[in-house]
């Protein structure tokens, strides 16, 4: 029965179609998207060079990355004045409180929908 490592190691792409390598072992000169984009870069539309490989071992199933050619990539876009007031705008919206309508200072959490002050005066009211 073949071990983890050698269902990852595929460098000649015979088995699952693009060279296959174990988490962490990529060759120089590959990166994912994060990896990418920590450099100032983006895939800029080049196809999938490689994939890194592991299994999960409570699923049993693989968890997959893709990686693209470093010296493929393209130097990311700078944001216009539109796009920055765009996303201050979505950030102002997720840090204003539905119920009291006022700009807490931080993101307020999906589990609740409603700012720290607002979930203390329900629970006042509730006990």
């Amino acid at each position: 029965m073949p071990t983890a490592y050698a269902k990852c190691f595929d460098p000649s792409g015979a088995r699952y179609g693009l060279p296959t390598y174990p988490w962490r072992m990529a060759p120089d000169g590959y990166a994912t998207r994060r990896q990418l984009r920590a450099r100032g870069l983006r895939p800029g539309g080049q196809p999938i060079a490689a994939q890194l490989m592991r299994f999960n071992r409570r699923t049993g199933g693989p968890r997959v990355a893709f990686l693209y050619r470093e010296e493929l990539a393209k130097p990311v876009r700078p944001m216009t004045s539109r796009k920055w007031g765009a996303l201050a705008l979505a950030m102002l919206a997720r840090r204003t409180c539905p119920r009291c309508r006022l700009d807490v200072g931080y993101c307020i959490p999906r589990s609740y929908g409603i700012c720290g002050a607002c979930i203390a005066s329900e629970e006042q009211r509730t006990a």
